[in-house]
């Protein structure tokens, strides 16, 4: 298959300074400023694939959005090389500048109080786009993402979900090759995110563009995505399938449920956790292998009124391994302690 994006090495640091608290310290500073060197993307060799949809996540500070900057240009690599489509990014060339979009989540592309209408006709005439075919385009993805009737509304006047449609509708308008969504669903209510992971979905599958999403909603990923990238400190520490990811972890499933008897005392249950005294319901995740013991246990202790069992959220498996890769980067720790 043809490679959208390859990097080499990519490499991105800042320095930072050092500022001592108080007056004196701060004068002292003109003179003697003590500096700080930050990797924020250690050097990162990928390939990416025309048509894959990249699902690119880690916690904050993890260096997603640096990457994200460096790959669309707007910033420079300390060291490294990237191409994009065949570009440099940082030569930020129009002819490469109309096939890729970024979108950037909380930040607004288009202008503030405007409403999105007219900010689509200016973006069409920046990406010299045909009027009447920018026109139309407009009409077939305000149609698809459910918000027509918002197009004629000051930017300022919209809600964040449907602000977040605008921006999209402009992040495509070009139809791009290559498309970054940063945090496309932030802050968005469950409905809202519904519609514009169906509508990504629905639109990548039509015109097989290349995406690298990032998301601190896993629904995002484990949604949409065909590749999971995950990053820790600046490095990607697992590339692979997100069932492969998954499949990697220990099984675990929520056990929530009530009984009708509370226990005097503490009661250790099947060595998984202590059922304290007087509780009346118990919500655990636990390994799946463990739940049998632990429904056996429970039922020594008192009659079970309701219970359900639930499969672990991805976003909980995403958690467990950024902290078993943590304590495994802690100096002085090994894989065994």
């Amino acid at each position: 298959m043809t490679a959208n994006i390859e990097t080499k090495d990519l490499t991105r640091t800042y320095e930072t300074y050092m500022k001592a608290q108080g007056l004196l310290k701060s004068i002292e500073g003109l003179w003697a400023r003590k500096t700080e060197l930050k990797i924020a993307v250690h050097p990162t060799t990928l390939r990416i694939d025309k048509g894959q949809i990249v699902g690119l996540v880690g916690s904050n500070g993890a260096g997603k959005t640096t990457l994200l900057k460096l790959l669309s240009g707007l910033i420079h690599p300390s060291s490294g090389s990237a191409q994009v489509l065949g570009y440099e990014p940082t030569s930020r060339k129009p002819e490469f500048l109309k096939k890729i979009s970024i979108l950037l989540g909380q930040k607004n592309q288009l202008w503030w109080d405007l409403p999105p209408a007219d900010s689509y006709d200016l973006l069409a005439r920046i990406y010299e786009i045909d009027r009447t075919k920018a026109r139309e385009r407009v009409r077939e993805l305000s149609e698809l993402l459910q918000c027509t009737q918002q197009l004629q509304t000051q930017l300022r006047r919209l809600s964040l979900g449907e602000r977040m449609k605008m921006e999209i509708i402009g992040s495509l308008l070009h139809q791009p090759e290559v498309l970054f969504l940063d945090e496309p669903t932030i802050g968005l209510d469950i409905i809202a995110q519904t519609t514009i992971r169906e509508f990504l979905a629905k639109y990548v599958h039509e015109r097989n563009p290349t995406v690298i999403l990032t998301s601190h909603y896993m629904d995002d990923i484990s949604l949409l995505a065909d590749r999971l990238l995950l990053m820790s400190q600046g490095r990607i520490v697992y590339d692979g399938s997100v069932k492969e990811f998954t499949g990697r972890q220990e099984a675990r499933q929520t056990l929530s449920l009530k009984i009708l008897n509370p226990p005097a005392h503490n009661t250790n249950i099947a060595n998984q956790f202590t059922l304290e005294a007087g509780a009346l319901a118990v919500k655990q995740d636990l390994p799946a292998h463990a739940i049998g013991d632990v429904l056996q246990a429970l039922m020594q202790v008192s009659p079970i009124q309701e219970i359900k069992i639930e499969e672990v959220e991805f976003e909980d498996v995403i958690r467990s391994f950024m902290e078993q890769d943590a304590r495994l980067r802690t100096p002085g720790r090994s894989p065994t302690t």
